[in-house]
Formats: C-alpha cells, structure tokens, sequence
C-alpha cells in the first residue's frame, strides 16, 4: 500500500526532483522564462531535457505556458497561481543548504 504524502514539503521535494526541475523553478520565481534564455541560465542543460522539465512542472500545474504576440512570436513560461503558493516553502527547502 502506497502511503500519501501529507508534507506540502514532501509532496514539492518530490515534484522537483527532476533534473532541472529547482533551478527552473527558482528561476521562474524571480521573472518569466524563456526557452533559450533558459538554456544558457542553466550550466549542463540541453534542449531535450530542459523540454521534459518544462512539461513536467507544466503537468504538475506549477508553470503555464504562454505565446507573446510580438514580432517574432515567442513563448514564456511563468508561475501559476498554484505555483506562487510553493514558494514559501520552496524558499525554506532552499535556506537547508
């Protein structure tokens, strides 16, 4: 029998596990992110596992993607309201260290 996390902490430990899972969301925090500024922000990081990281958090309903209609057209990626009610504790796991 599987046991339900009753931790908010515990249950965000486990959604950002994934490999750039933190450093997207710890970037995402402080403004919205786009794809490639992401890449160069993240030291080892490449397209194909920044995508999955992305969709993830997506999935998880921590980010929201959105398409800014400027010339060219890009995408941005922000927190959610959901998203915004992690950080004190996202904040916290980040002062452990």
């Amino acid at each position: 029998m599987e046991e339900k996390e009753t931790c908010p902490a515990q249950r965000l430990l486990k959604i950002l596990s994934g490999k750039w899972k933190a450093a997207i969301f710890r970037l995402a925090v402080e403004s919205p992110l786009r794809f490639n500024s992401l890449l160069r922000q993240i030291p080892g990081s490449n397209k194909q596992s920044l995508s999955v990281a992305l969709r993830e958090l997506e999935e998880e309903g921590l980010l929201e993607k959105t398409t800014v209609k400027l010339k060219p057209l890009h995408i941005e990626y922000h927190l959610t309201e959901k998203g915004k009610t992690v950080i004190p504790i996202f904040q916290q796991l980040e002062g452990l260290s």
